[in-house]
C-alpha cells in the first residue's frame, strides 16, 4: 500500500473515531473522497479494529450486514458487507443499554452461529459451516453509524465496521441440525407490539449461506472465523429505530426468545 493510501486509511479511520468521542454522528466518508472504493474502505475498518486491539479489546466474532433485501433497500446497498465483533459490544440478555454507547440505533433481530472449528476460505461451503457450528442462538444486533442520519453508501458502512454497534444472545443453545433453519419463523416486537417478521431464508436464501460467504470474503484480508467466536448471519427484516425506554424483543419458533431495553436517560 503506498503512504498516501496509509495518510488516507488513517485520516478516514480517525474522522469515525471522532464520532465515538464526540458522541455525534460525522459527515459520510464518501462525501470527504467520492472516488473511495469498497476495497480502501476495508482497510480503514482493518485499521480501527487494529487501534481498539492494541488498546485491549477483543475480537469475539464477527457479523455480515446487509443480507435481507428489507435491509438493503433500506440503506440502499446490493451486496452485503461485514464488521467485526468486540467484547465491549456484548449486551446480556434481558439487559439495559446506556444511552452513552449508542448514537442513532437501529434493532435487527438475527441467528447467531458459535462455532466448534475455524472456517477458513476461499472455498467454504455451506456444509463446512454446518459441521463447524457448535450450536446456534437468537440474537439481536443492534446497529449503529457513526455516519450522520445514517447518510451512507455502501463504503461509509464498510469502513464504519459494518455499522457494528452491540448485541445481544439469547434463547439456549441448540444444535443446528435439530432445526431447518431457512425454514425458522421470527417475530419482532417493540414495547410489545409487532414491528416486523422474518424467516430465515431472507438472508441469501439460507444464514449458513451467509457463513460461507463471510469465511470466503475475509479470506481476501487474510482473515479467517475461528472456533468460539460469535457469528452475527445478518437480519431477518429490516432494522427498527430504537429510542431511549424502547424494549425489543425477538422471538423465534424453536430457538426462544432474546431481549433487550434502552435506557430512559437521554
Amino acid at each position: 500500500m503506498s503512504q498516501t493510501k496509509v495518510v488516507k486509511t488513517e485520516t478516514f479511520a480517525e474522522h469515525l473515531a471522532q464520532a465515538e468521542i464526540q458522541g455525534r454522528g460525522v459527515s459520510p466518508l464518501t462525501e470527504l473522497e467520492p472516488a473511495i472504493t469498497i476495497e480502501e474502505a476495508y482497510r480503514v475498518q482493518l485499521h480501527t479494529i487494529e487501534k481498539k486491539i492494541a488498546a485491549g479489546q477483543k475480537v469475539v466474532g464477527k457479523k455480515i450486514g446487509l443480507t435481507s433485501v428489507a435491509m438493503q433497500q433500506l440503506l440502499g446497498v446490493d451486496q452485503p458487507d461485514y464488521g467485526h465483533l468486540l467484547d465491549g459490544m456484548v449486551i446480556e440478555n434481558g439487559g439495559v443499554i446506556s444511552s452513552n454507547k449508542v448514537l442513532q440505533p437501529k434493532v435487527e433481530a438475527e441467528i447467531a452461529f458459535v462455532l466448534k472449528k475455524d472456517l477458513i476460505g476461499p472455498k467454504v461451503t455451506v456444509m463446512d459451516v454446518i459441521q463447524a457450528t457448535d450450536y446456534v442462538v437468537p440474537a439481536l444486533e443492534i446497529v449503529d453509524s457513526r455516519i450522520a442520519d445514517w447518510k451512507i453508501k455502501l463504503q461509509d458502512t464498510v469502513a464504519d465496521n459494518a455499522s457494528s454497534g452491540l448485541y445481544v444472545l439469547g434463547g439456549k443453545p441448540i444444535l443446528i441440525n435439530q432445526v431447518d433453519l431457512a425454514q425458522i419463523g421470527m417475530v419482532l416486537y417493540k414495547n410489545g407490539e409487532i414491528m416486523n417478521t422474518g424467516v430465515g431464508a431472507a438472508a441469501l436464501g439460507h444464514p449458513a449461506t451467509c457463513v460461507a460467504w463471510l469465511a470466503n470474503k475475509l479470506f481476501d484480508y487474510g482473515i479467517t472465523l475461528k472456533a468460539g467466536e460469535v457469528i452475527l448471519s445478518g437480519a431477518l427484516s429490516a432494522a427498527i429505530n430504537g429510542e431511549p425506554g424502547d424494549h425489543f424483543q425477538a422471538r423465534f419458533a424453536h430457538l426462544g426468545e432474546v431481549n433487550v431495553r434502552f435506557s430512559n436517560n437521554g
